[in-house]
């Protein structure tokens, strides 16, 4: 797919399926409530589909994918009839309207665990959280080449993604961490990654690369994960065959293919190779011919085979036990984001891990060819993030209504249209400033 084409494709995937669940939240909870709902819109603007149901209510798809809205009965809004203004929303109680505002945030709540359920179900492949060569501040503290990250601040580290999510916070805060370490030999020790001694003045991929921590890199056995149509092996190899010997010569990873291959002159004839393979358990052997094509760094000889991308550790449940590790890693995802929030409002984040649009794409666009489990654990990290910023305090989000609902609670009495209207400007200004700041982020990652 083109490289504009997969990243609008997936990203209209992505948005529609998250603001379709959390306005769906709006108007279930509208509805038992008893208030009448007029719309309910994916997109703001132009409709491009619409439909009017049973009830009066109007079901449309709109032009900006960039949102949605459920529109009710509202004596606000225009006129209602007085036989109708029981079903406004103004008139139900304070606490109706606040469950009908949160409804939203908690569908999005809601949806990640259930896609973080998939996700563990299907189950996610990924790195082995195994060291390379420590560097640096890894190096002193004692770690070392093949240790195994088993725990980081007590968080357990299952594979390479959760070991850098939960280095994260403290690499943000600078603090020494413990981190537990299965040996190479065997031996599990705990050992202490000093991360208060990192320049505070460096941004989050300078600060990880100075942790020194690195992996090992993909481990890539010598099976063939695909074979090229046209090439030398089409018809002879197939996916899952494993490559044990070529010439005689025993392979052991998928590299030591390229480095056979190397052995022959590339002015002589094509020599003929015989390959001992297993598949399904079965030894067998094959004769192939290479090719001759241009490389990177000149002619080389080629067979026509791909790799796996080196993924050796699957993070995955059975269908009781995710339940509960969906459960916790939407809990540990939610910590995450609002520590990253809080932190970049302090200062101790930088403001550019605020993302728009086009690097949401183009994440949707890279989890969704890396297969189902990570596209839904995108989805998921996509939909905690879309809860917590429904829920900051300003006017317009949820967050906002849900505070002057507060207030309303206190007060014993709503606040004052022009209060109303002037906070609908200032959170217009305060949300139009974010998506200038995120897509301005993304501009610079394009760039850069």
């Amino acid at each position: 797919m083109s490289e504009v084409l997969g990243p609008l494709l997936w990203f209209l995937v992505a948005i529609g399926l998250l603001i379709t669940f959390h306005e769906y939240g709006h108007y279930w909870v509208a509805r038992r409530c008893g208030v009448r709902v007029l719309r309910f819109s994916i997109g703001f603007g132009r409709a491009l589909w619409s439909w009017t149901d049973r009830e009066g209510v109007e079901w449309r798809i709109a032009a900006i994918p960039l949102g949605g809205y459920v529109s009710m009965l509202d004596e606000r809004a225009g006129a209602v009839p007085a036989a109708e203004r029981e079903r406004a929303f103004n008139r139900r109680p304070v606490g109706e309207r606040i469950a009908i505002v949160a409804a939203g945030p908690a569908a999005n709540a809601l949806l990640a665990v259930l896609l973080l359920y998939a996700m563990l179900v299907v189950g996610k492949p990924d790195h082995a959280p195994v060291l390379g060569e420590p560097q640096g501040l890894a190096l002193e503290a004692g770690f070392a080449t093949g240790d195994r990250l088993l725990a980081i601040g007590g968080r357990e580290t299952p594979t390479w993604t959760e070991a850098t999510q939960a280095l994260l916070t403290p690499l943000l805060d600078r603090e020494a961490v413990a981190v537990r370490v299965l040996e190479a030999d065997g031996d599990e020790v705990l050992r202490q990654l000093p991360l208060d001694r990192i320049d505070r003045a460096l941004a989050e991929p300078e600060a990880f690369a100075a942790t020194g921590l690195r992996g090992r890199g993909p481990v890539l056995p010598p099976v063939v994960a695909a074979v090229v149509a046209g090439g030398p092996a089409e018809g002879r190899l197939r996916p899952g065959d494993r490559v044990l010997a070529i010439d005689g010569t025993a392979i052991d990873d998928f590299a030591d293919i390229g480095a056979a291959l190397r052995q022959h002159p590339l002015d002589g004839p094509p020599p003929r190779l015989l390959l001992r393979i297993e598949r399904d358990g079965v030894l067998r052997e094959e004769t192939l011919v290479p090719r001759l094509e241009d490389g990177p760094d000149g002619p080389l000889w080629r067979l026509g085979l791909q790799a796996g991308d080196g993924r050796d550790a699957v993070l995955r449940y059975g269908p009781v036990e995710a339940l509960p590790q969906a459960l916790a890693a939407t809990w540990r995802l939610t910590g995450d984001t609002v520590g990253v929030l809080v932190r970049m409002v302090t200062g101790e984040a930088s403001l550019a891990n605020l993302s728009g649009p086009l690097t949401i794409a183009q994440a949707a666009d890279s989890t969704a060819e890396r297969g189902l489990a990570w596209f839904l654990y995108f989805l998921a990290m996509l939909s905690v993030s879309i809860a917590i910023l429904n829920l900051l305090p300003i006017p317009v989000l949820d967050g906002g209504h849900l505070l002057y609902y507060l207030i309303e609670l206190v007060r014993r009495r709503p606040l004052s249209d022009r209060a109303l209207v002037a906070g609908q400007y200032v959170g217009l200004a305060l949300l139009a400033s974010l998506m200038g700041l995120a897509l301005f982020n993304d501009v610079l990652r394009l760039a850069s």
